[in-house]
């Protein structure tokens, strides 16, 4: 199981439209979506969307999913919710089709089974 985060990038807005699309997404709407939010002055408001990947179909569709949420905002709304962290690794994930954005998360999940086996 793999959770990715979906940060804000000081556009708190991209990331409610992107949970209400991946909910309407006919294969990303199955994929679990939780919003996070940081303490502080903006208490209670949207800072990332965390995603729980369970498998390579999760990875395939959520890639799909973003993919299309992102061109459909095309032009000056294409900004906000761009960068990927997951363990220690951020990555600006905007530039990125579904089959780009696939295999960086199959890389970076295969990369922390690696670490978890040197860790044991």
């Amino acid at each position: 199981m793999m959770r990715v985060r979906i940060e804000s990038d000081g556009e708190k807005p991209a990331l409610t439209e992107l949970q209400d699309w991946l909910a309407r997404d006919p294969k990303a709407r199955t994929l679990p979506v939780t919003p996070v939010s940081m303490p502080g002055p903006t208490m209670g408001a949207l800072d990332a969307l965390e995603i729980v990947l369970g498998s390579a179909g999760d990875i395939a569709n959520f890639a799909v999913g973003y993919a299309g949420w992102r061109l459909a905002r095309a032009g000056d709304r294409a900004r906000g919710a761009r960068t990927l962290t997951f363990g220690g690794t951020t990555v600006d994930i905007s530039h990125l089709d579904p089959e780009q954005l696939a295999d960086l998360l199959r890389r970076l999940e295969a990369g922390n089974a690696n670490d978890d086996a040197a860790q044991s």
